[in-house]
């Protein structure tokens, strides 16, 4: 799988993928939403999916989609979640 950083178009940055979790149940899972419109509409529907899979559900909102989660927000997120998954959309 190839994966393209949207961030910079000059340099390809080779990063390796994270390890996969077997299963979400049991897991704690963060949803983060960067604040977009209706990103709030996808991430309820996923932690309804989620937490029927049996995974804990930890929901996080960034103040603005315009800048990158602050510090603190990230430092939380690493801390109390072992996957996350960020939500994009319009």
């Amino acid at each position: 799988m190839r994966l393209l950083d949207p961030t910079s178009e000059r340099v390809l940055a080779v990063r390796p993928l994270a390890p996969r979790v077997p299963t979400l149940a049991g897991r704690t899972v963060g949803l983060l939403d960067i604040s977009k419109p209706r990103g709030d509409v996808f991430l309820d529907r996923l932690a309804e999916l989620l937490a029927a899979r049996g995974a804990v559900v930890r929901r996080y909102a960034k103040p603005t989609f315009t800048k990158p989660a602050p510090l603190d927000l990230r430092h939380e997120i690493a801390v109390n979640c072992e996957v996350v998954i960020e939500a994009l959309a319009d």
